[in-house]
């Protein structure tokens, strides 16, 4: 979807007066294209994680402030006040339940941490996933709905809502089952498996779709977590489970589920979390409706980014798009060692006068 064919109308955000310009930008980097200079977002993408914990003497249980809805909208619009988003950075209120909340839709249990939550497997046969059904009356589907009706009141001129973070296929399955009974299923009975794998995905666009004509209803454009938006529908396709399997099972029982999940959409972004999941990155390079990859290299040993040069320029050289986590201090070394068409770069910095240095750094690319 090229700039030129593109449906487009105004953010009109206050916090965010440049949102044209940037929005451009972000088109020319689905496309692997640079207007003026790369896109910059001055968040990191796991920057969520790193938060002191919460006083948590108003809610009986985890649970009870994570879905209350109306400290979470409070909660964000305090993080935005006098805050100034520059660069490819953008004012967004997105519901949250956590990584399995998908699964949740269809009754699994979840379990709240302070900054996370995680499913509790509940099935231990595949038989078993033949009554799961997609229940749009459970308690969680209601109030990611209510969460985002509430953003949509009050975000006018604010903040733009995005839609909650949405995990098919095997994740879905890992989620009710667990990773090592699920690991085991590939030998004890991998025929009904496959078959269990096309149910894990066959209400997804249901889904999306329900929360993305919500917000179209209200100008709103695409976006999650990743807070990089789509006038069009924006979707980030994922498989975190796939780090535990070899690429040739990928390819057989993976695959079929990610082309369908990404039909439809205008925009995928696929999230490549670790090395793991990286090994097969050859065949995601050939789903044609996926623009771009988010690379997310870990800790520790994984680190510093420029050790995954070469993956990054395989991207590229493949004709897509990449998403980069990157410390300033790398910023340098980074960019002088790479070509900018189709990166986007996600820089934590909370200093205005350092993000436009950097800013001016990018430009001179």
């Amino acid at each position: 979807m090229s700039i030129k064919n593109s449906k487009w109308w105004d953010l009109d955000l206050e916090t965010k007066s440049d949102s044209e310009i940037c929005m451009k930008r972000i088109y020319a980097w689905y496309e692997g294209q640079i207007i003026d200079r790369a896109p910059v977002r001055f968040n990191s993408n796991n920057a969520g994680y790193n938060v002191v914990k919460n006083e948590n003497s108003r809610w009986k249980t985890l649970k009870d402030r994570w879905v209350d809805e109306e400290y979470q909208l409070e909660k964000y619009l305090k993080s935005i006040t006098d805050r100034k988003f520059l660069g490819e950075t953008f004012p967004i209120y997105w519901p949250d339940l956590g990584p399995n909340v998908y699964a949740s839709f269809y009754g699994c249990p979840i379990e709240f941490g302070e900054v996370t939550s995680w499913a509790k497997p509940t099935i231990d046969s595949l038989e078993a996933f033949k009554d799961i059904i997609l229940d749009t009356n459970n308690e969680y589907f209601k109030k990611i709905d209510s969460m985002t009706k509430l953003a949509l009141d009050r975000c006018k001129g604010k903040y733009m809502v995005g839609y909650t973070d949405l995990h098919p296929g095997m994740d879905f399955i890992a989620a009710w089952m667990g990773t090592e009974k699920l690991c085991m299923d590939f030998y004890d009975e991998p025929e009904k498996l496959k078959e269990i794998t096309k149910l894990s995905i066959n209400d997804f666009e249901t889904v999306y779709n329900h929360f993305d004509t919500i917000l179209k209803k209200h100008n709103q454009l695409s976006v999650a977590w990743m807070g990089i938006p789509s006038f069009g529908k924006m979707h980030i396709p994922s498989c975190d489970f796939s780090s535990m399997i070899s690429t040739a099972t990928f390819d057989e029982y993976c695959l079929p589920i990610l082309k369908q999940e990404v039909q439809g959409m205008d925009h995928n972004i696929f999230h490549v979390d670790g090395k793991g999941v990286a090994r097969h990155l050859d065949t995601i390079l050939e789903v044609k409706e996926i623009q771009a990859i988010q690379w997310v290299q870990g800790a520790g040993e994984d680190t510093p980014i420029l050790q995954w040069l070469p993956l990054i320029k395989k991207v590229q050289a493949a004709g897509k798009s990449v998403v980069v986590d990157l410390l300033k201090e790398e910023l340098e070394e980074f960019i002088g060692n790479i070509r900018p068409d189709g990166l986007l770069l996600c820089i934590t910095s909370d200093s205005e006068e350092e993000q436009k240095q950097i800013l001016k750094r990018v430009e001179k690319w």
